[in-house]
Protein backbone atom coordinates (compact mmCIF):
# COMPACT_ATOMS: atom_id res chain seq x y z
CA UNK A 1 0.00 0.00 0.00
CA UNK A 2 2.84 2.73 0.74
CA UNK A 3 4.57 1.69 -2.47
CA UNK A 4 1.20 2.49 -4.32
CA UNK A 5 0.52 6.07 -2.08
CA UNK A 6 4.11 6.63 -3.05
CA UNK A 7 3.48 6.05 -7.03
CA UNK A 8 -0.12 7.54 -6.53
CA UNK A 9 1.90 10.99 -5.32
CA UNK A 10 4.57 10.89 -7.81
CA UNK A 11 1.88 10.98 -10.48
CA UNK A 12 -0.41 14.08 -8.90
CA UNK A 13 3.27 15.72 -8.42
CA UNK A 14 3.63 15.31 -12.21
CA UNK A 15 0.39 16.26 -13.06
CA UNK A 16 0.22 19.31 -10.91
CA UNK A 17 3.32 20.36 -12.26
CA UNK A 18 2.44 19.90 -16.12
CA UNK A 19 -0.66 21.80 -15.25
CA UNK A 20 1.27 24.69 -13.69
CA UNK A 21 3.25 25.03 -16.45
CA UNK A 22 0.51 25.01 -19.36
CA UNK A 23 -1.81 28.03 -17.37
CA UNK A 24 2.16 30.08 -17.33
CA UNK A 25 0.96 32.60 -19.36
CA UNK A 26 3.15 34.15 -21.95
CA UNK A 27 4.52 37.21 -21.35
CA UNK A 28 2.89 38.37 -25.32
CA UNK A 29 0.20 37.83 -27.00
CA UNK A 30 0.63 36.11 -30.19
CA UNK A 31 -1.11 37.35 -33.27
CA UNK A 32 -1.28 35.53 -36.69
CA UNK A 33 -0.92 38.12 -39.52
CA UNK A 34 -1.40 35.37 -42.17
CA UNK A 35 0.95 34.15 -44.87
CA UNK A 36 3.04 32.47 -41.14
CA UNK A 37 4.15 36.07 -40.12
CA UNK A 38 3.09 36.80 -36.40
CA UNK A 39 3.13 39.32 -34.22
CA UNK A 40 4.10 39.15 -30.37
CA UNK A 41 2.72 42.11 -28.82
CA UNK A 42 3.54 42.55 -25.29
CA UNK A 43 1.09 42.18 -22.48
CA UNK A 44 -0.76 44.99 -20.45
CA UNK A 45 1.84 44.70 -17.67
CA UNK A 46 5.30 45.54 -19.78
CA UNK A 47 6.27 41.95 -19.03
CA UNK A 48 8.05 41.75 -22.69
CA UNK A 49 9.00 45.68 -22.48
CA UNK A 50 8.42 45.92 -26.30
CA UNK A 51 6.84 43.95 -29.04
CA UNK A 52 8.87 41.68 -31.60
CA UNK A 53 7.60 39.31 -34.27
CA UNK A 54 8.85 36.72 -36.87
CA UNK A 55 8.29 35.09 -40.50
CA UNK A 56 8.18 31.56 -41.15
CA UNK A 57 9.48 30.60 -44.64
CA UNK A 58 10.81 27.99 -47.20
CA UNK A 59 13.70 27.30 -45.06
CA UNK A 60 13.73 28.88 -42.07
CA UNK A 61 12.54 31.88 -39.94
CA UNK A 62 13.08 35.57 -39.46
CA UNK A 63 12.55 36.95 -36.17
CA UNK A 64 11.68 40.81 -35.60
CA UNK A 65 13.50 42.26 -32.43
CA UNK A 66 13.93 40.08 -29.29
CA UNK A 67 12.15 41.57 -26.16
CA UNK A 68 14.11 43.61 -23.03
CA UNK A 69 14.39 40.36 -21.16
CA UNK A 70 16.07 36.93 -22.08
CA UNK A 71 12.94 34.78 -20.39
CA UNK A 72 10.73 36.16 -22.94
CA UNK A 73 13.08 36.06 -25.39
CA UNK A 74 13.08 32.19 -24.74
CA UNK A 75 9.45 32.35 -24.37
CA UNK A 76 9.05 33.65 -28.27
CA UNK A 77 11.94 31.10 -29.45
CA UNK A 78 9.64 28.33 -28.01
CA UNK A 79 6.57 29.33 -29.55
CA UNK A 80 8.34 29.38 -32.79
CA UNK A 81 9.38 26.15 -32.58
CA UNK A 82 5.89 25.14 -31.49
CA UNK A 83 4.77 26.31 -35.17
CA UNK A 84 7.75 25.08 -37.17
CA UNK A 85 10.87 22.77 -37.29
CA UNK A 86 12.49 25.27 -39.23
CA UNK A 87 15.70 26.91 -37.66
CA UNK A 88 15.73 30.63 -37.07
CA UNK A 89 17.81 31.85 -39.44
CA UNK A 90 17.96 35.81 -38.76
CA UNK A 91 17.10 38.39 -36.35
CA UNK A 92 16.52 41.86 -37.07
CA UNK A 93 16.66 44.17 -34.38
CA UNK A 94 15.05 47.61 -35.51
CA UNK A 95 17.11 49.74 -33.41
CA UNK A 96 19.49 49.56 -30.43
CA UNK A 97 17.39 50.14 -27.64
CA UNK A 98 17.66 47.97 -24.89
CA UNK A 99 13.75 46.88 -24.88
CA UNK A 100 14.44 45.37 -28.59
CA UNK A 101 17.44 43.84 -28.05
CA UNK A 102 18.01 42.13 -24.77
CA UNK A 103 17.10 38.63 -25.94
CA UNK A 104 19.60 38.89 -28.64
CA UNK A 105 21.89 35.72 -27.40
CA UNK A 106 19.27 33.52 -26.30
CA UNK A 107 18.54 33.26 -30.48
CA UNK A 108 21.86 33.84 -31.48
CA UNK A 109 22.71 30.49 -29.56
CA UNK A 110 19.43 28.70 -31.12
CA UNK A 111 21.54 29.62 -34.55
CA UNK A 112 20.18 32.95 -35.61
CA UNK A 113 22.43 35.77 -37.28
CA UNK A 114 21.17 39.30 -35.50
CA UNK A 115 20.84 41.66 -38.48
CA UNK A 116 20.82 45.82 -37.63
CA UNK A 117 21.66 48.94 -38.85
CA UNK A 118 25.46 49.69 -38.98
CA UNK A 119 24.81 52.35 -36.35
CA UNK A 120 23.20 49.86 -33.98
CA UNK A 121 26.70 48.03 -32.63
CA UNK A 122 28.36 50.63 -31.12
CA UNK A 123 25.28 52.00 -29.48
CA UNK A 124 24.28 49.01 -27.98
CA UNK A 125 26.97 48.94 -25.32
CA UNK A 126 26.83 52.72 -25.30
CA UNK A 127 23.93 54.79 -25.55
CA UNK A 128 21.61 52.20 -23.58
CA UNK A 129 23.33 52.85 -20.09
CA UNK A 130 21.64 56.35 -20.22
CA UNK A 131 18.27 54.42 -19.58
CA UNK A 132 19.54 53.37 -15.83
CA UNK A 133 20.03 57.18 -15.16
CA UNK A 134 23.46 58.75 -13.57
CA UNK A 135 23.60 56.48 -10.38
CA UNK A 136 23.58 53.24 -12.70
CA UNK A 137 24.24 50.10 -10.48
CA UNK A 138 27.29 48.05 -11.40
CA UNK A 139 24.89 44.95 -12.27
CA UNK A 140 23.05 47.56 -14.99
CA UNK A 141 25.88 48.53 -16.34
CA UNK A 142 27.33 45.18 -16.54
CA UNK A 143 24.00 44.30 -18.23
CA UNK A 144 24.36 46.27 -21.20
CA UNK A 145 28.04 45.50 -21.67
CA UNK A 146 26.76 42.07 -22.07
CA UNK A 147 24.29 42.59 -24.49
CA UNK A 148 24.88 40.69 -27.49
CA UNK A 149 25.76 43.00 -30.58
CA UNK A 150 24.67 42.30 -34.33
CA UNK A 151 26.87 40.02 -36.29
CA UNK A 152 25.78 41.62 -39.60
CA UNK A 153 24.61 45.26 -40.38
CA UNK A 154 23.89 47.31 -43.38
CA UNK A 155 23.92 51.16 -44.19
CA UNK A 156 20.48 52.01 -46.26
CA UNK A 157 18.79 48.92 -47.36
CA UNK A 158 19.04 44.83 -47.23
CA UNK A 159 17.30 42.09 -48.56
CA UNK A 160 17.20 38.82 -47.25
CA UNK A 161 15.41 35.40 -48.25
CA UNK A 162 13.87 32.40 -46.45
CA UNK A 163 13.82 30.22 -49.39
CA UNK A 164 11.47 31.75 -51.84
CA UNK A 165 10.58 34.42 -49.38
CA UNK A 166 11.70 37.90 -49.69
CA UNK A 167 12.45 39.99 -46.85
CA UNK A 168 13.31 43.84 -47.41
CA UNK A 169 14.93 45.61 -44.48
CA UNK A 170 15.61 49.15 -44.93
CA UNK A 171 16.83 52.26 -42.93
CA UNK A 172 14.31 55.24 -41.81
CA UNK A 173 15.40 58.57 -39.59
CA UNK A 174 13.34 59.79 -37.24
CA UNK A 175 13.42 57.62 -33.97
CA UNK A 176 17.45 57.13 -33.23
CA UNK A 177 19.40 57.55 -36.09
CA UNK A 178 19.37 53.68 -36.19
CA UNK A 179 15.84 52.25 -37.49
CA UNK A 180 15.02 49.71 -39.61
CA UNK A 181 11.82 49.28 -40.95
CA UNK A 182 11.07 45.42 -41.99
CA UNK A 183 8.71 44.19 -44.87
CA UNK A 184 7.14 41.42 -45.64
CA UNK A 185 5.72 42.07 -49.30
CA UNK A 186 3.78 38.74 -50.07
CA UNK A 187 1.65 39.21 -46.91
CA UNK A 188 1.57 43.20 -46.84
CA UNK A 189 3.34 43.50 -43.38
CA UNK A 190 5.35 45.93 -42.29
CA UNK A 191 7.51 45.36 -38.69
CA UNK A 192 8.01 49.44 -37.22
CA UNK A 193 9.75 48.88 -34.64
CA UNK A 194 9.46 52.09 -32.47
CA UNK A 195 9.14 54.43 -35.96
CA UNK A 196 5.53 53.76 -34.46
CA UNK A 197 3.81 53.70 -31.70
CA UNK A 198 -0.29 52.73 -31.44
CA UNK A 199 -2.21 54.69 -29.62
CA UNK A 200 0.59 55.18 -27.20
CA UNK A 201 3.21 57.98 -26.29
CA UNK A 202 6.82 57.36 -27.48
CA UNK A 203 9.98 57.54 -26.02
CA UNK A 204 11.64 60.94 -27.73
CA UNK A 205 15.16 60.77 -25.93
CA UNK A 206 16.90 59.84 -29.14
CA UNK A 207 14.35 61.75 -31.70
CA UNK A 208 14.89 63.99 -34.69
CA UNK A 209 11.23 64.69 -35.04
CA UNK A 210 11.17 66.82 -38.27
CA UNK A 211 12.54 63.24 -39.81
CA UNK A 212 10.45 61.39 -37.83
CA UNK A 213 6.99 63.24 -39.18
CA UNK A 214 8.11 62.78 -43.12
CA UNK A 215 8.99 59.30 -42.23
CA UNK A 216 5.46 58.58 -41.26
CA UNK A 217 4.18 59.97 -44.22
CA UNK A 218 6.41 58.26 -45.83
CA UNK A 219 4.94 54.98 -44.88
CA UNK A 220 1.64 55.60 -44.65
CA UNK A 221 1.50 56.81 -48.40
CA UNK A 222 3.82 53.98 -49.81
CA UNK A 223 2.19 51.07 -47.75
CA UNK A 224 -1.82 51.74 -47.68
CA UNK A 225 -3.09 48.52 -47.71
CA UNK A 226 -0.53 47.16 -44.87
CA UNK A 227 -0.53 46.00 -41.52
CA UNK A 228 2.06 47.55 -39.19
CA UNK A 229 3.31 45.88 -36.18
CA UNK A 230 4.33 49.06 -34.22
CA UNK A 231 7.45 48.53 -31.28
CA UNK A 232 4.77 49.41 -28.53
CA UNK A 233 1.12 49.00 -29.19
CA UNK A 234 -1.86 46.56 -31.15
CA UNK A 235 -1.53 46.32 -34.84
CA UNK A 236 -3.06 48.69 -36.78
CA UNK A 237 -3.31 50.33 -40.73
CA UNK A 238 -1.89 53.05 -41.94
CA UNK A 239 -4.80 54.86 -40.86
CA UNK A 240 -3.20 54.41 -37.09
CA UNK A 241 0.60 55.23 -38.24
CA UNK A 242 -0.78 58.94 -39.67
CA UNK A 243 -2.35 59.43 -36.82
CA UNK A 244 0.61 59.13 -34.78
CA UNK A 245 2.48 61.19 -36.93
CA UNK A 246 -0.34 63.69 -35.72
CA UNK A 247 0.71 63.22 -32.27
CA UNK A 248 4.36 64.33 -32.92
CA UNK A 249 3.07 67.14 -35.59
CA UNK A 250 0.49 68.69 -32.72
CA UNK A 251 3.17 68.42 -29.85
CA UNK A 252 5.64 70.56 -32.09
CA UNK A 253 2.22 72.94 -32.74
CA UNK A 254 1.86 72.80 -29.24
CA UNK A 255 5.38 73.70 -27.76
CA UNK A 256 6.74 75.35 -30.21
CA UNK A 257 5.44 78.99 -29.16
CA UNK A 258 5.56 78.13 -25.24
CA UNK A 259 9.90 77.31 -26.14
CA UNK A 260 11.51 80.10 -26.73
CA UNK A 261 9.39 81.91 -23.82
CA UNK A 262 9.22 79.92 -20.62
CA UNK A 263 11.92 80.36 -18.28
CA UNK A 264 11.92 77.04 -16.34
CA UNK A 265 10.79 73.79 -17.24
CA UNK A 266 7.79 73.95 -14.79
CA UNK A 267 6.85 77.18 -16.86
CA UNK A 268 6.63 75.24 -19.83
CA UNK A 269 4.99 71.95 -18.88
CA UNK A 270 2.29 74.26 -17.14
CA UNK A 271 1.85 76.17 -20.02
CA UNK A 272 1.34 73.27 -22.73
CA UNK A 273 0.32 70.16 -20.88
CA UNK A 274 -3.73 71.02 -20.52
CA UNK A 275 -3.58 71.05 -24.17
CA UNK A 276 -1.68 68.05 -24.82
CA UNK A 277 -4.00 66.30 -21.56
CA UNK A 278 -7.08 67.41 -23.64
CA UNK A 279 -6.29 65.28 -26.72
CA UNK A 280 -3.76 62.91 -25.99
CA UNK A 281 -4.21 61.88 -22.27
CA UNK A 282 -6.05 58.50 -23.01
CA UNK A 283 -3.47 57.54 -25.20
CA UNK A 284 -1.14 54.46 -23.32
CA UNK A 285 1.94 55.86 -21.90
CA UNK A 286 0.47 59.64 -21.41
CA UNK A 287 1.53 59.60 -17.69
CA UNK A 288 4.98 58.49 -17.85
CA UNK A 289 6.22 60.24 -21.59
CA UNK A 290 3.81 63.11 -22.31
CA UNK A 291 6.04 65.62 -19.93
CA UNK A 292 9.54 63.87 -21.14
CA UNK A 293 8.24 64.62 -23.98
CA UNK A 294 7.15 68.26 -23.76
CA UNK A 295 11.10 68.47 -22.67
CA UNK A 296 12.83 66.41 -25.33
CA UNK A 297 10.76 68.64 -27.94
CA UNK A 298 11.54 71.83 -26.58
CA UNK A 299 15.00 71.21 -26.42
CA UNK A 300 14.95 69.92 -30.08
CA UNK A 301 13.35 73.15 -31.35
CA UNK A 302 16.14 75.10 -29.19
CA UNK A 303 18.34 73.42 -30.90
CA UNK A 304 19.89 71.99 -27.80
CA UNK A 305 18.80 68.11 -27.99
CA UNK A 306 21.83 65.80 -27.87
CA UNK A 307 21.31 62.74 -29.97
CA UNK A 308 22.85 59.57 -30.52
CA UNK A 309 25.92 60.03 -33.10
CA UNK A 310 27.43 57.59 -35.57
CA UNK A 311 31.13 57.00 -35.34
CA UNK A 312 32.94 58.03 -38.17
CA UNK A 313 33.95 55.49 -41.13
Amino acid sequence: MKTKRIALLSAFSLLFAALSSAQTPLPFTMKPLGHNVYAAIDDAKGTSGANAGFVIGDDGVAVIDTFENEAAAKALLAEIHKLTPLPIKFVINTHYHLDHVAGNKAFHDAGAVIIAHRNVPAWIHTENLKFFGKNIKPEQKAEVESLYSPDVTYGTTLQLHLGSREIDVRFYLGHTGGDSVVLIPDSNVTFCGDLFWHDTLPNLIDATTSAWTETLAQLSAAYPQYTFVPGHGDVGKAADVTAFRGYLADLHAIVAPQAGTAKTDDELLAAVMPQLTEKYGKWNYFKYFAKRNVLDMAAEIRGSKKVPQPTKD
